[in-house]
């Protein structure tokens, strides 16, 4: 009984728990890049309904979309022509002032990096590209933590099978152009692979395959009801001693108590040695008959 109360208060607890403390609800850049030329347009996006796109920037410390930027669309937020001075930290917040995951926008106006925006996964190729609002025609350069990593003439760089060593900040640069802001790009390990079905053996019969799982379930079953039967099978014994016990004593008190002088005098003899033990409440009923001790002859 004690452990059941615990499980339910702990049931009681995570319950209370997951629906009183917000989520983290991400934000969903389009087109998925941090980094964006001036006269850009882009759209932001929360991914629960009900949620608004927030942001912090330079000029501004904390506002919500269409307070002087952007145009909102339900949980979306769109921005048609972007000004250096957007950029900043934007993220989604709900009704109660629950913030979610926040993203890093850089907005310049010659040279930028298009880079991903969420995290990596290991083994995945990245491609990097560089633009410019300036005509161009020359290679790109691209740097990892400040050290040159390679020159393309067509402006995209791609990263092959990255692992967490290709976590860093990265930049490119045009000669005589100017660079773009740096971009930090982050690698996230892979989610971890379910181990493969193991083959059973067909059943000789034609009854159907029992897994494992349904086979331990069936198991347990079983055992909590040989348990549940033992202690109704325990309980009932006790409360069955108990009755005849207590039964027992009564005809005892009945017997001493009640006695009269045409009682049995063997069956006196008999009760003689419970007298003294319940010669007391015999006394007090009013109407009783003590059966003094009995004298041992010679």
């Amino acid at each position: 009984m004690e452990g059941r109360r615990v499980l339910q208060l702990l049931c009681l607890t995570f319950t209370l728990i997951s629906t009183t403390l917000p989520s983290l609800q991400g934000l969903t850049v389009s087109p998925s890049r941090s980094q964006f030329l001036q006269g850009d347009s882009v759209s932001l996006s929360c991914e629960e309904d009900g949620w608004t796109v927030w942001r912090k920037t330079s000029r501004r410390q904390r506002s919500s979309c269409e307070d002087g930027w952007g145009k909102p669309a339900g949980s979306s937020c769109s921005i048609g022509y972007m000004f250096t001075w957007d950029s900043g930290v934007y993220w989604c917040e709900s009704r109660e002032g629950a913030a979610g995951s926040s993203i890093n926008i850089t907005v310049a106006d010659t040279v930028v990096l298009q880079s991903p925006v969420l995290p990596v996964m290991e083994g995945q190729d990245v491609t990097l590209g560089c633009r410019t609002s300036a005509p161009s025609t020359l290679s790109a350069s691209f740097f990892k933590d400040g050290v040159f990593i390679g020159t393309e003439s067509t402006g995209h760089m791609t990263l092959r099978h990255v692992s967490r060593s290709a976590e860093g900040l990265y930049r490119c640069s045009f000669r005589g152009v100017g660079e773009s802001p740096p971009s930090w790009i982050s690698v996230s390990a892979p989610p971890t692979k379910a181990a493969p079905p193991t083959e059973e053996t067909p059943p000789r019969s034609g009854a159907p395959p029992i897994s494992i799982t349904s086979l331990q379930l069936v198991v347990r079953v079983f055992c909590y009801l040989v348990v549940f039967s033992l202690n109704s099978i325990s309980t009932l014994l006790t409360v069955s001693l108990y009755q005849d016990r207590t039964k027992g004593e009564e005809a005892v008190f009945e017997s001493v108590c009640f006695a009269g002088d045409g009682a049995d005098p063997s069956s006196r003899g008999q009760h003689a040695g419970q007298v003294a033990d319940i010669s007391h409440d015999c006394l007090g009923s009013g109407n009783e008959q003590v059966v003094p001790m009995a004298t041992p002859s010679g």
